[in-house]
Formats: structure tokens, C-alpha cells, sequence
């Protein structure tokens, strides 16, 4: 489940950096789904984590797109397993 959600938000680039420049934030939103299960609360927290590394504001409703898919990946590994 990791290594899936770990792609998919190393993947995402919501400044336009390119997508290796999040590393630190990748393993933060990481730990924070193993803890959150609602996309807003999981939302809010990723707004958080990149506004308070790179101090500047993503829209809520780009971190809940990104939320929706972690989610996904962490509910289907709770299925499998």
C-alpha cells in the first residue's frame, strides 16, 4: 500500500517544481494516512505539510483530488489483505 501511495503523491507537483522536489512531504502525507481516513481531513493535512515547507497555498480542492486517490489505494489494500 505504501510503495502505491507513495508514487502516486511523489507524482503529484502542485507548484509546478517538478515531481522529484517533494520528498520530505511525500513521506509526511504517508504518515498521515495511515491515521486519517476522511478526504477532507486527509486534504487539510497535505495543504499543511506543503504550505509549511514551500509557504505558499494550494487550493483545498487540488489536496482533495489527492486525497481521494491515496484513499483509494489505502481502502483497497484494506481489501486485499
Amino acid at each position: 500500500m505504501e510503495k502505491r501511495a507513495l508514487r502516486i503523491i511523489k507524482g503529484w507537483d502542485p507548484f509546478s517544481l517538478g515531481t522529484g522536489k517533494y520528498q520530505e512531504e511525500a513521506a509526511e502525507v504517508i504518515g498521515m494516512l495511515h491515521d486519517i481516513d476522511h478526504p477532507s481531513d486527509l486534504a487539510k493535512a497535505i495543504q499543511g505539510i506543503y504550505e509549511s515547507s514551500f509557504k505558499l497555498w494550494i487550493p483545498l480542492e487540488k489536496c482533495v483530488d489527492i486525497s481521494y486517490k491515496l484513499l483509494a489505494v489505502k481502502y483497497e489494500a484494506k481489501h486485499i489483505i
